[in-house]
């Protein structure tokens, strides 16, 4: 019956930390041009500008009024984390707030997402916590003892994710990323990035950007 209740499953193993390094140069606005799966839903969104974040992924999921498990399991989690809490449909209670930022700060846990609303923004904030959520809710949930899982399989803002996954987190949102797809994304994420980098610098030369995408062609074509 206890299993029904909690389900419980060890820490995943950590992706390599080279892998990890390659994606954090990357913007998960240029993986958006070529890759289709993984992205969390536009709402859930960073909390402070200016982090990224990519890192391996442990899950939760807890549901409505109740954040028991989120308490426990946060002294299971440390560095080179990245946990994705699966509020199981609830957008109203915030089980994440100024308690809980401290407590995953304290173990050097590399930033968190909520798939439902955040509290205590001014002291995520202070702690500079790297912090992704749905906004900002006054109602908190309680200690009710309902249950939940820990490294289960979640949904994130309509991404399924598995723990061990990849995470990269930045200013345009979250992408979860398959062990199995991992290299070939950063692969052709690196290749997009240097071939923008060339773009921008030929817009700032003065070269239109129709004329540059192939749109002017396009548009004069259907028109000529």
């Amino acid at each position: 019956m206890s299993n029904l209740v909690y389900k419980m499953n060890p820490m995943p193993a950590k992706i390599p930390q080279d892998k990890l390094d390659r994606l954090a140069k990357l913007e998960t606005a240029t993986i958006g041009h070529f890759y289709h799966y993984g992205f969390a839903a536009p709402a859930i969104s960073p909390v402070l500008r200016g982090k990224t974040i990519a890192s391996t992924v442990c899950t939760l999921a807890t549901p409505g009024l109740d954040s028991t498990l989120l308490h426990h399991c946060l002294s299971q989690v440390g560095p080179g984390y990245f946990l994705a809490v699966d509020r199981l449909g609830d957008s109203k209670y915030a089980c994440w707030g100024g308690g809980v930022t401290r407590m995953a700060a304290m173990m050097k846990l590399d930033g968190g997402c909520v798939d439902g609303p955040h509290t205590d923004t001014l002291e995520i904030e202070e702690q500079d916590f790297p912090m992704w959520s749905r906004g900002a809710s006054p109602v908190t949930t309680r200690l009710y003892n309902t249950g939940g899982g820990f490294n289960v399989p979640v949904s994130i803002g309509g991404a399924a994710v598995l723990p061990g996954y990849a995470v990269l987190a930045d200013d345009c949102g979250v992408l979860f990323i398959a062990p199995d797809d991992l290299d070939e994304v950063i692969e052709i994420g690196e290749d997009k990035t240097n071939k923008g980098r060339i773009s921008e610098a030929k817009v700032s030369d003065g070269t239109h950007l129709g004329l540059l995408s192939g749109a002017s062609e396009m548009v004069n074509s259907k028109i000529a």
